[in-house]
């Protein structure tokens, strides 16, 4: 959906009738890059899959981290 380099990626996420937007953020720092992601448009009726969206990105995002650490 959007692309700014090195900066911001946006794209629509869509599984099991849910379709939300996902947006990762990168944000320099004094010491590295600040990453933020943030994952939007649950609707009302859809807590069961916010809650698990909820649930499965820090377990991602911790994975993520692991891998991070190797390429240093």
């Amino acid at each position: 959906m959007e692309v700014e380099p090195q900066r911001t990626l946006t794209y629509s996420w869509g599984a099991l009738g849910v379709d939300t937007i996902v947006t990762w953020t990168l944000t320099p720092t004094g010491s590295g890059t600040h990453l933020r992601m943030e994952q939007s448009g649950f609707r009302a009726d859809q807590q069961q899959a916010y809650h698990g969206a909820r649930a499965g990105w820090p377990r991602f995002l911790a994975k993520f981290d692991e891998v991070l650490a190797r390429l240093d």
